[in-house]
This record gives structure tokens, sequence and C-alpha cells, in this order.
């Protein structure tokens, strides 16, 4: 009964934020969604899960304290609590800030890796796909108010962050955080300039990262060691995590490229060339992490003495969603010609 009750809390709450024209309404509804997810991170009897809860727990109540403030400061000079007519210029400033706190892209990112290392990877999957729709959603609502060098900035400063962050990580969550920090880099960054691609660039996240992290969740691969000997028991898993990693990095031809190149299209279009190039070059950055992952799980076949512990058997598992979703995750890119801009 009681996953039922959180399930629908966490579904309604973001439902609610999404939907609603008020801005209490949103808050509330974000503040419904993050109480009933505390009780999941904290889920296993661990330091590590109790540390990993409170740490979002913080983070979330001052993203919800700054809207609060943004809000009540809008309604204060503009007599308006709607959430479309939030024209005041710290107000928007704040707002953005906060969402990007919620949403846990750079500066305010420090939280999401700590958070998704503390918790299972059934949690870490719900944290950087479903617990980034309502935020995002929001920041779209209020996107032609923000200024463009604010949203800009955010986005440009997460992309390097989540590259840089990436490089250095051997545990798996650690990595798909940053990674997460990176395309969310993107989907800022784009806001400013067109807020229908940035919906896109998230969705189209959301489907690469889901695939990867069940897969990561099947054979139970938490550090890049664990990595290496999965293809004593499935090969096909081993095969596709390859391939969605790179399809996450934006290569040609697989899906992830897809938004990037409308991304860098928009820009140019634009005449933003400085900022499309500045993008390009730090998604080079994280094409690094990302090539290494590819790398050991495919290239590198750990030798049959191998001193870490080889998986013999992977659980079996119902994996429909997955099946369905890994070659959407990988071969959509040909439809770019029919996407309108």
């Amino acid at each position: 009964a009681s996953i039922t009750i959180i399930t629908l809390s966490i579904t309604m709450g973001t439902i609610m934020a999404m939907s609603s024209s008020n801005w209490l309404l949103a808050w509330i509804g974000l503040e419904l969604n993050m109480l009933a997810i505390l009780p999941i991170i904290s889920k296993p009897k661990t330091m590590r899960a109790s540390e990993a809860t409170t740490k979002y727990f913080l983070t979330q109540a001052i993203a919800s304290a700054m809207m609060l403030l943004a809000s009540t400061t809008n309604a204060w000079q503009t007599g308006n609590w709607d959430i479309l007519e939030l024209k005041n210029k710290f107000s928007t400033t704040i707002m953005a800030l906060s969402l990007t706190m919620k949403m846990g892209a750079a500066p305010v990112h420090f939280w999401l890796p700590e958070v998704l290392q503390g918790t299972t990877l059934q949690t870490a999957l719900l944290i950087t796909t479903w617990q980034k729709l309502a935020p995002i959603t929001l920041m779209y609502m209020i996107s032609k108010n923000i200024q463009p060098i604010i949203l800009t900035s955010l986005g440009i400063l997460s992309m390097i962050i989540g590259g840089l962050g990436g490089v250095n990580q051997t545990q798996l969550r650690k990595t798909m955080a940053y990674s997460s920090i990176n395309n969310l880099g993107w989907t800022i960054m784009i806001m400013a300039f067109s807020p229908n691609m940035a919906i896109m660039n998230i969705f189209i996240y959301i489907i690469m990262t889901t695939p990867i992290f069940l897969m990561m969740t099947n054979t139970s691969m938490k550090t890049l060691q664990n990595m290496s000997t999965t293809w004593t028991t499935s090969m096909t898993t081993t095969f596709s995590i390859a391939l969605l990693m790179l399809s996450t990095s934006g290569l040609p031809p697989f899906t992830g490229f897809m938004p990037k190149m409308l991304i860098l299209n928009e820009l140019i279009t634009q005449k933003l060339t400085m900022l499309a190039t500045l993008a390009i070059t730090t998604s080079l950055i994280s094409l690094l992490f990302y090539l290494r992952i590819t790398y050991l799980i495919m290239m590198l076949t750990s030798p049959m003495t191998t001193p870490s512990l080889t998986k013999w058997r992977a659980q079996n598992q119902k994996s429909q969603p997955m099946t369905m979703m890994i070659p959407t995750a990988l071969f959509i890119a040909h439809l770019i010609p029919a996407i309108p801009s």
C-alpha cells in the first residue's frame, strides 16, 4: 500500500507542477513530489542512503525557498501569481537558478552525483529522468522572460562541468550523473533560443538513459570494473550499452546526434556561431568518458584469469520496455527532416 501511495504522490506532484498556472500550485506539486521520493532514496538501510536523502532534501528545500522568494517578489511587484506573467528581472533570475538547482544543473549540481551514488540504480533512473520533467516544464513556461545570457551561461557551465566531472569517475552512477548534467546544459542553453527544441532534447535524453540504467540494473553493474566482465554473461547487453553510450554522447548515426545537430543548426541560424563552436567543443570532453566506457566494455575483453569477480549469472527479468526503447534510443536519427523547427 505504501508503494502505491508513494508512486501516486510522485506522479501527481510532477503532473500538478507541470499543469498548474499558479506559482503556489506549482510549488505545492514540487513539494509533494520531493516528500514522496525521500522514502524511496532512503530505502536501502545504509549510512550512504541516509546521507543521500539528507542532501537531496536540503538542496530541494533551498530551491523551493528560492522559488517562493521569486514568485512572492513578483506577486508583490506586479500583483500576479500567474506562471506565464513572471516579468520582474530579479524574479526571473532567482527562479531560473531555483529550477536549475531542482534539476541539478551547474553551478548548483553538487548534490546530483552524491545522491545517485548513495542510492540504488532504479532510484538513480527515477531521479535522472522523471524528476527532471517538472523543473524543465516550468523553465520552458518562463523561458520567454529569462534573459538569454543567464540561460546560456548556465547551459555552457553545465556542459563543461558535466564533461570534466565525468572524465574522472570510475563509478557508473556518478558518470551517469555527470552525463545528465551535460545533457541538461544543452537543454538549458537552447531554452533561450528555441524552447521547443529544449523539450525535444530532454525527451531524447530520457529515451537514451532509461535503457542504460535498466540494463545496469539487470546485470547489477556499478563500476567500470564490473563493466569489463559483463561480456561473460550477456553479450547483447554489453553490445547495447556500448552503442547507447555512443548514442548519448551524440555521435552520428545514432539518435543522440539528432538533438545536437538540430540545436547547432538553430544556433547558427540565429548567428550565434561562437556559441555553437563552444557547445560542440564541450561535447568533445564528454565524448572522452563515453568512449572510454565503450572501449572498456567492447574492445577490452578481460583475460580469462581475471582478478575481478566474473558474473556467471545475470538475473533473468522481464525487460519488454527496455527492448522497445533500445532501438528508439539508437536508430531514429534519420527522422531529422520530419521535425518541424
